[in-house]
């Protein structure tokens, strides 16, 4: 008799799960990854569900991106210009879940667009709305452009020549789309408000003093300004126009060999500042000021010279020298 193998099937039991979530992650790698996302991941990951948005609008994930893009032209005056907006829009009941077209604009970041549209078409709305005075809602109005903040732009209105070497207040508005800005400049004397349009990044820079436009900027360089020494000194062309910053040299006195083991310059009272991006003979070439007593000096013709600042950093230096002009100005 003979013996009849018979194959049975092996049945192998799977247990089903659950996908895993995001969320199941251990909490110290959700926080490294999300620290390591740029803002836009940030904004894709707010809109998983509401315990993820809440990470997501954390304000020391967005210090990062603030300080990496913007810290070089955002200074106290921006700071303090954005608190003031903030506080108004509470004034005033305002959300930024309102019914205007640039809701839209906010939440593109936080949700995404396609999820807008389809609550746009049946008319819901999103039950969200990101704190006014976050650090992530500073960002975004800064990347749309919704907030003009105060800055300064150097060589003014595509470098006329009339502003060569000079540095400006304005408010300046971000355009994403061109990653440039719009600088809109107070207006001077009987001059309307002047708009320039497509102002690089690296023409940039956070006011480095407190002084307002039209304020006599308090100098405390004085007594320690020698030849060599780099300078910035305000000037205006009348009192109505505000100053500007304009970059120069302190000089040696006529009388000086300019031997630096003879020169005495530094204990006259005499000051030399030069400008030489001017032909020698200009009547822009140099200007002297008073050490002891220096305050506002000028007149109708040559325009007035205010206060000075002293430059220490090489950054601040190497930027003047970068924007030197191509031939001397007349």
């Amino acid at each position: 008799m003979s013996l009849r193998r018979k194959s049975t099937p092996k049945v192998q039991h799977v247990d089903e799960t659950d996908e895993l979530s995001v969320l199941d992650l251990p909490e110290l790698v959700l926080e490294g990854i999300l620290g390591r996302l740029p803002p836009e991941g940030l904004c894709n990951m707010a809109a998983i569900c509401s315990s993820m948005r809440e990470r997501c609008r954390s304000n020391h994930l967005w210090e990062r991106h603030m300080k990496e893009k913007w810290a070089r032209v955002i200074g106290p005056a921006a700071l303090k210009e954005w608190q003031s907006f903030v506080s108004l829009r509470k004034d005033l009941g305002v959300s930024d879940q309102g019914k205007s077209k640039g809701w839209i604009g906010s939440l593109a970041c936080i949700w995404p667009v396609s999820w807008l549209k389809s609550k746009l078409v049946s008319g819901g709305k999103p039950k969200s709305t990101l704190p006014s005075d976050s650090i992530m809602a500073w960002y975004l109005s800064l990347e749309n452009g919704r907030f003009w903040f105060p800055a300064q732009v150097y060589n003014r209105e595509h470098g006329h020549v009339g502003f060569m070497l000079s540095c400006y207040d304005a408010e300046l508005s971000y355009d994403s789309h061109t990653d440039t800005f719009h600088a809109r400049y107070p207006p001077h004397g009987r001059r309307t408000i002047v708009i320039e349009e497509g102002v690089q990044w690296d023409r940039l820079r956070a006011p480095p003093v407190d002084t307002p436009p039209h304020d006599l900027h308090v100098s405390d360089c004085l007594n320690d300004l020698r030849p060599g020494n780099h300078i910035e000194i305000q000037w205006r062309r009348n009192k109505e126009f505000p100053y500007g910053w304009w970059y120069g040299v302190v000089g040696h006195l006529d009388s000086c060999d300019r031997n630096k083991y003879n020169c005495r310059c530094l204990t006259n009272d005499t000051v030399i500042l030069e400008f030489n991006q001017y032909t020698p003979g200009s009547r822009w070439r140099r200007t002297v000021i008073n050490r002891k007593d220096h305050r506002e000096e000028g007149n109708e013709t040559d325009g007035f010279y205010g206060g000075i600042r002293k430059l220490h950093s090489k950054e601040e230096i190497s930027m003047w020298m970068r924007l030197w002009p191509s031939e001397i100005l007349d």
